[in-house]
């Protein structure tokens, strides 16, 4: 089952994973670069991202699922990367 995510909460997601305390979700344009001219984000930024974005949505090693640089382009590409690859987590109570 894939994960629905919408640009909203793949913005609280970037905020929160990368401490962003002076941004908020509609300071982030959907289209808007995350990395060179737009957020300026950098390497360790993207590294941290992808980690936090597979551990969050179950989303399979790099070996399998590779992302590339188009999927870390914007907040869409990056919703369009978890909902191909991601997969919705059921939690059960104990």
């Amino acid at each position: 089952m894939c994960t629905v995510l919408s640009p909203y909460e793949m913005k609280q997601f970037i905020i929160a994973t990368l401490n962003l305390e002076d941004l908020t979700p509609e300071g982030i344009g959907d289209e808007d670069p995350l990395f060179a001219g737009g957020l300026g984000l950098d390497s360790i930024d993207a590294l941290e991202l992808g980690l936090a974005l597979r551990r969050k949505f179950h989303i399979q090693s790099a070996e399998r699922v590779p992302a590339t640089k188009d999927d870390f382009r914007n907040v869409r590409s990056l919703v369009a990367f978890v909902a191909r690859n991601g997969q919705e987590h059921q939690e059960t109570g104990a």
